[in-house]
């Protein structure tokens, strides 16, 4: 778990512009952020976040447009873990307030902040008439089970979510208690796959003896041995 002293001191305008970043989950120019929340992200805040390495500016052509970083979504994530900056005021301290009901929300159904943000097609106005459902089969058909590279997504994303930072070692067990409705046989052949990926480590733990019955159970078989834990990014 990310604690307070991991979270950098950051201004109020660099906090909104990491929150607003989060939850667009898209890059954005200085013009859609002055449209979306009334500021630009230019100057000394720019330059800190673009140095400790929470935010992607391109500047190949203008405007500047900005993306979170891998690190930026993990700080995004866990701001609420530090005090809020006080010359943020009132409005500040109620965004945190904001931000610390997501994080417990978010926690408690198991869905990433990155995929309940992120963009998905445009959806029905609200006059439009819903198609009808179709009448029930007499056999349900089962699901289409999700492609591989949806599985691998969805494990980078619970990793993303449990790690403290880039390469931190993760249980199996709380990466699969995390995609509790993925298919089992699906998430193992993800997890084999990713095995070959140059970012990607899946070990055994040498203490067999502090494995709990949790453990033993996630446990993926790659080759001839149970492994228990993940990591990816740089070791």
């Amino acid at each position: 778990m990310t604690s307070p002293a991991d979270v950098p001191h950051l201004t109020p305008n660099q906090i909104n512009a990491l929150v607003v970043l989060m939850v667009e989950a898209r890059r954005l120019t200085n013009v859609e952020l002055k449209e979306l929340a009334g500021f630009t992200l230019t100057g000394k805040d720019n330059t800190k976040l673009v140095d400790l390495g929470l935010v992607d500016t391109d500047r190949t052509h203008r405007p500047f447009a900005h993306e979170l970083t891998e690190q930026g979504w993990r700080v995004a994530r866990q701001l609420h873990t530090a005090p809020p900056p006080k010359a943020g005021g009132s409005t500040t301290r109620s965004l945190f307030v904001v931000l610390s009901n997501l994080h417990r929300s978010l926690d408690r159904l198991r869905v990433s902040h990155g995929d309940f943000f992120k963009q998905t097609g445009a959806t029905a106005a609200p006059s439009e008439p819903r198609p009808e459902a179709p009448a029930p089969a007499v056999t349900a058909a089962k699901a289409a089970p999700a492609a591989p590279a949806e599985v691998e997504a969805l494990v980078r994303s619970a990793y993303r979510d449990l790690a403290t930072a880039p390469g931190a070692w993760v249980g199996l067990a709380d990466v699969r208690d995390r995609l509790a409705d993925t298919d089992r046989a699906a998430l193992d052949a993800a997890l084999r796959a990713m095995v070959g990926q140059d970012d990607v480590r899946i070990i055994p733990v040498a203490n067999t003896k502090s494995l709990t019955a949790r453990d033993r159970a996630a446990a993926v078989r790659i080759g001839n041995e149970d492994n228990h834990a993940l990591a990816i990014g740089p070791a």
